[in-house]
């Protein structure tokens, strides 16, 4: 076996599926709560106790058909969800033994369902309005089936070569496979949805055709790549953007390996476990990230952080990167740091930092992958002319409507500036919500399932 095909064994799905029986006692575990906190604990407000009985009783079809009913990318969110801080996190199970296994009992019952090919929906009555959806993620998967479901006609406006968004792109292969998402955007397609792919608004068509096409316009485009670190060396070869190297290992290609070679992560969120994860698949012999604050702190969920350490990725705090130094060649030899102190929070309730004089050191690398949040597409808003801050746009809170008229917006696009929590659960139920506000305004009547 040759290098290339070892590295790609590193990018299977690590965690093991339940097998048929252990779904089943796990299932009969669960005390089918008549006020489940489970359900009030899950953005998408999944039935569980139903789903999990269903999987007792060895109705599979209709466990998943419950679970992807309330959340259209249910397959994904039983792999990323932050599930202990979530519904398992709730369960009365907590204060006696174990909580239910949730998020795995969601994933058998929906592996199930992508294993034997079912088609969970089926479009409705049609009804003669159009929308269009700009972006093919979570939020507008979401929103897109809710909208087939009711009948309308549905076309969705992807950048990528193929729809899914963070799922298909943006999130590890070992931990959400791509053939995951895949099948939640095929469930989307067989109620009738036009996705369009490698359609950029104003490259490949501008908003005012969009808009003189359809009856509603949805604003679901997520954010962008990582900015600029705006350091001394960042244009060097062996400077990468998280978000496009977690990318390329999602291809049927491998990028180039990192073979025997050290590197730095800066950033400490879940993309920056990401790309320093994907780092060490890749072969890298040292990954560290690098966090001016403290693990108190960073943003990435406690099932991430443990990820990481589990897979070798060293930690060093309180410490800043102030410089990226080169060879002749232009290849990345070292990143210079200082360490901080931490100070007193600031307004928005998080600790301030400060260098420490005289405590410049240097670590030798190989690579430098820069993980310190994303762009926002703010030109694009600025050129559509919708209100928005810094690149999050406003919506009315529960209408999901923005300041122009008949245009809608969910998911990351919203979230920041104090606004919402960016996760896949939550655009996947901001799209579901955007769907009941576009249909009640117009056919002046709450949604109802064909």
């Amino acid at each position: 076996m040759n290098v290339l095909d070892r590295l790609k064994e590193n990018f299977d799905e690590v965690e093991q599926a339940l097998s048929k029986q252990e779904a089943v006692e796990e299932s009969n575990r669960c005390l089918y709560c008549y006020d489940a906190p489970c359900i009030t604990a899950c953005p998408t407000g999944i039935d569980i106790p139903s789903f999990i009985q269903k999987i007792s009783s060895d109705n599979v079809y209709g466990s998943a058909r419950t679970i992807m009913e309330a959340n259209p990318v249910g397959a994904s969110c039983a792999r990323v969800c932050p599930t202990e801080e979530l519904c398992e996190g709730a369960c009365v199970l907590n204060h006696s033994t174990t909580p239910i296994m949730i998020g795995k009992l969601q994933r058998y019952a929906t592996d199930w369902a992508k294993h034997n090919e079912k088609v969970l929906f089926k479009r409705g009555r049609p009804i003669d309005r159009s929308i269009g959806i700009i972006g093919g993620g979570p939020a507008g998967l979401s929103c897109a089936r809710e909208l087939a479901v009711q009948g309308y006609e549905v076309t969705i406006y992807e950048a990528n070569e193929e729809a899914g968004g963070l799922d298909t792109y943006g999130i590890v292969s070992f931990r959400l496979p791509k053939a995951v998402s895949r099948w939640e955007v095929e469930q989307v397609e067989q109620l009738g949805v036009d996705i369009q792919t490698n359609c950029k608004v104003g490259e490949d068509v501008s908003f005012n055709e969009i808009q003189s096409k359809h009856d509603s316009i949805v604003l679901a485009i997520g954010m962008g790549e990582v900015p600029n670190l705006h350091l001394h060396g960042e244009t060097l070869e062996g400077v990468h953007d998280a978000i496009q190297l977690v990318k390329s290992t999602k291809k049927d290609d491998l990028p180039e390996p990192l073979v025997g070679k050290r590197g730095v992560v800066i950033g400490a969120g879940n993309t920056a476990i990401d790309g320093a994860t994907c780092a060490i698949r890749l072969g890298a012999e040292q990954v560290q990230i690098l966090y001016r604050r403290t693990s108190e702190e960073m943003t990435a969920y406690d099932f991430e952080y443990e990820f990481a350490k589990q897979d070798g990725v060293e930690f060093r705090w309180l410490t800043m990167p102030t410089r990226i130094h080169g060879n002749d060649q232009g290849k990345v030899t070292s990143i210079e740091c200082v360490k901080m102190a931490l100070q007193e929070p600031g307004e928005d309730g998080r600790r301030r930092v400060q260098p420490i004089e005289g405590s410049n050191f240097t670590i030798e690398v190989d690579f430098v992958i820069k993980a310190i949040g994303q762009n926002r597409y703010i030109d694009l808003l600025n050129e559509i002319g919708i209100d928005h801050v810094n690149g999050v746009v406003r919506v009315e809170e529960g209408r999901f409507s923005t300041s122009l008229e008949n245009v809608y917006a969910c998911g990351d696009v919203t979230f920041g500036e104090g606004h919402g929590e960016a996760m896949v659960v939550t655009a996947a139920e901001q799209g579901k919500q955007t769907a009941y506000r576009i249909h009640e305004h117009l056919q002046g009547q709450a949604r109802t399932f064909a």
